[in-house]
Order: structure tokens, then sequence, then C-alpha cells
């Protein structure tokens, strides 16, 4: 008996580094590749840090290339491959729980002119969904010569949207997709978003939501200069918005992010309460750091994909009579700040295009939101022209909307569902393990 289980152990050990030398002699010989050996996740054999060169446009190489980054986990060759496709940056190489549920290798993508993979030249005018995608199927082509099995894609929020276009625009590449929590806006102030705000939760909670807005725009005078220090303290500045604008930006993205996030009705402060209750509350649902050049800077390249090709949303500001006053000429301002605050126009003929196409051949995704999601307000909507299935978790947020807070019914019908799709069997167990980790620790 201690001879078979040791015999197994050798075997164990000789196969991973067996794939893992065929793994590493394939990554050598992936012209412009460059990898280097991370800490290796729970489970896994291995692990890189991984840049690839991509073009800028990839139907006319000669226009240049920048270096985009991935993370590759390695469990084994035979196994179905999690194709993260991230929306923003990538900084760190963590385990997702599509990767755990269907016990697979994972490769995750950072999004270009995001984090690390930002060309010498930001040149916007290669910064689109076509592009984005064909990033993609790029990576996707080299490594199915390693992984010729099953691949998921799977993305949260705009990482959702970006792994809706991407079947979209390559349906073979993977079997499944898995978007998280996805709006697919069709205009770049998308009116469906109101819609949602006005009837998502109790009629008490909106009023009360609507009060509290206008009480912080009431108190601006003793609110505003406790914000110029607080700017000071945490090093915001504010010269792409005036301080003030930044405020009363965050005083109206206030309901939107109240509901995104799924914060409690009953800790709203009302009429009366102090000054300091309400700056930290405000600060806690809608920080005006949001509005900094920091965050402007961090996330210019997302505002730009929304003002051109993915949508957003805009407020009302107009409702707020004389409280606003720094939006004289916007009666419903955007909520998009491209970069260096240059023109950018919106068509809206790929989202409609994308949409048409999901609705009628997007077979094999699983759509995941949460009810009170302000997200949810631009989710796409059964059809009933395909195979694929829908989860609203009830009373579930933006950051909550996961598989792990599936109730029983719903968790066995996605294993269910899954399994036919893949071809394998899925068990549960591996991720209502983890979750019980993250839970004791």
């Amino acid at each position: 008996m201690r001879n078979t289980v040791l015999l197994a152990a050798i075997f164990l050990l000789t196969h991973a580094s067996a794939q893992k030398r065929t793994l590493e002699s394939f990554l050598n010989n992936v012209p412009g590749l460059y990898y280097k050996k991370i800490s290796v996740p729970d489970g896994f054999k291995t692990a890189y840090e991984i840049f690839i060169e991509q073009p800028l446009d990839h139907k006319n190489p000669e226009r240049g290339s920048f270096l985009q980054k991935l993370y590759l986990s390695h469990r084994d060759f035979t196994l179905p491959v999690v194709f993260v496709t991230e929306g923003y940056d990538c900084p760190s190489n963590y385990i997702g729980e599509v990767t755990l549920l269907l016990n697979a290798n994972q490769l995750q993508a950072e999004h270009r002119y995001f984090g690390k993979s930002i060309p010498d030249t930001m040149n916007y005018s290669f910064l689109n969904l076509e592009q984005a995608t064909a990033d993609l199927h790029r990576i996707n082509h080299i490594f199915k010569e390693l992984y010729s099995g099953n691949w998921v894609s799977t993305g949260i929020s705009k990482g959702g949207q970006t792994t809706l276009y991407y079947r979209y625009f390559y349906p073979e590449d993977v079997t499944v997709s898995i978007p998280y929590v996805a709006p697919f806006n069709l205009s770049v102030e998308d009116k469906r978003i109101y819609t949602f705000l006005d009837t998502v939760g109790s009629a008490e909670c909106r009023d009360n939501i609507k009060k509290f807005q206008r009480l912080v725009l009431q108190k601006r005078d003793s609110i505003l200069p406790i914000m110029q220090n607080y700017s000071y303290e945490t090093g915001y500045e504010f010269t792409f918005l005036t301080l003030e604008k930044a405020f009363e930006y965050s005083v109206l993205e206030y309901p939107f992010s109240f509901w995104q996030w799924g914060y409690d009705c009953s800790l709203i402060p009302e009429e009366g309460s102090s000054v300091e209750q309400i700056i930290v509350h405000l600060l806690t649902v809608s920080d005006i750091g949001f509005f900094s050049d920091g965050e402007m800077e961090k996330f210019s390249s997302h505002y730009y994909q929304a003002a051109t090709e993915m949508g957003y949303y805009g407020y009302r500001a107009a409702c707020f009579d004389t409280l606003i006053k720094t939006f004289s000429e916007e009666k419903n301002p955007l909520a998009t700040f491209p970069p260096n605050m240059m023109d950018a126009e919106y068509d809206s003929t790929l989202a409609l295009n994308a949409l048409a196409w999901l609705k009628s051949y997007g077979n094999n995704i699983v759509y995941i939101y949460g009810t009170v999601d302000t997200w949810s307000a631009t989710a796409i909507q059964p059809s009933g022209e395909t195979n694929s299935v829908w989860f609203f978790l009830n009373s579930r947020n933006h950051g909550d909307a996961r598989i792990r807070n599936m109730l029983p019914d719903e968790l066995k019908f996605l294993a269910e569902t899954l399994g036919h799709w893949l071809n394998m069997e899925v068990d549960t167990s591996l991720l209502q393990k983890r979750n019980k980790q993250l839970q004791l620790d």
C-alpha cells in the first residue's frame, strides 16, 4: 500500500513537471511573448505573468504595437480554459468563481489602453471594441494550440460587456460566455437608467434619497469648505472639474451609486442631521474623489469607450432647480468625461447590431444580474429565441450578484446547464468549499 501511494505521488510530480516544461517550451516559442513565473494559486500547477505584443490595428499591423498583460494559471491541458475578459486594468492574478466551479485553467486578459497594456502614444482611434476583441481572438488562437478543449469567457461589469462583444465578433472562439452584471447601453444617455431609479425599492426610500440630495445641496456653504480640507488630506486635485462642480456631480451620482452598491435605506441622514453625518454618508456612497483628476485619468479610456461605443448614463440636474449652480446650460449632464475633454461622438450602430445578434443567435450564454443593481436597468432581456439562461438574483447589487450567492435551486440549474453545454460534470463542491474558507477568513 505504501509503495502504491509513493508511486502515485511520483507520477503526479513527474506529470506536473512535464506539463510545466511543455508549457514553458511553448511560451518560449511564441514571437513577441515575454513571461515570468509568479506565485501559484492553490490547486494549480504553475502560474505566469505574460506580456504579448499586439498590433494597435489588427487590420494594419504596420501601424505599431503595444504589450498586453495576461495572467495564466495552469492546472492541466485536458481541462477547460476560463478566459477572463477584463474591462479595465488587471493588477493581480485572482482566481474567479467560474474557474473554481469548472475546475479549469484560467487565462486573464487586461483590456487594451488600461493598466500596463498601454501604447506609447495614446491614439484613441485604435481604442474600439473591434480592436479590443481582436486582441482576445488572437490570444485565443495562440493558446488553443495548448488548450484545445472547451473555452469559457467571463467578465464582470465592463468586463462582462467585453465578453458579450467578444462573442458577437468571434462566436466560435468559446463554447460558453458568462457575463456578470453587464449593462448593454444603447445611447450615451440611456434613459432606462432614469426609469429604474424611479421604480427600484420602495417609494419611501426613493423619496428619502431625493430629500437627502436636496439637503446636501442646501448645505453647500457648510459642506464645501470641509470638502476642500478633505481633498487636501486625501491628495485629491480638481482641475479637470472644479471642486464645486465635482461636489455637485457627487450629489447627482448619489442615487445611481446607492442602488448599484446596495446601501441601506434606513441609514440615509434626514433633516436635522449634523453636517458631519451628512458628509460621511455622502462620501461613503458617492465620494467626491471619484470626480478628482486622478480618477479622471485612471478611467479616461473607459469614458472614451462609453462616449463613443459602449454608451452610459446621465443625471437629471434640472429637477433640483436653483440648488444646482454649475450646470446652468446642461439639463441632463452626462456621466462621461472623455480624456482632455476631447469631442467624442457616440455611434449606436455596433450596440444595436450586437444586441440584435445576441437576441437571435447568442446561444450558450449565462447572464447574471442583481435586481437592485442600477446597471440591471440596461440588462439584455430574454428573447425566447436562444437557449441562453438568465439569473436575476433577488435583492443583489453590482458587487454581490455572483454564483456564490445563488439559491440552491439556481445553482443546481446552472451546474446542469453548464454540464450539458460543456459535456462534462460540473461539481459545485470546490466553489462551495472556497466560499466557506473565505467566510472563515
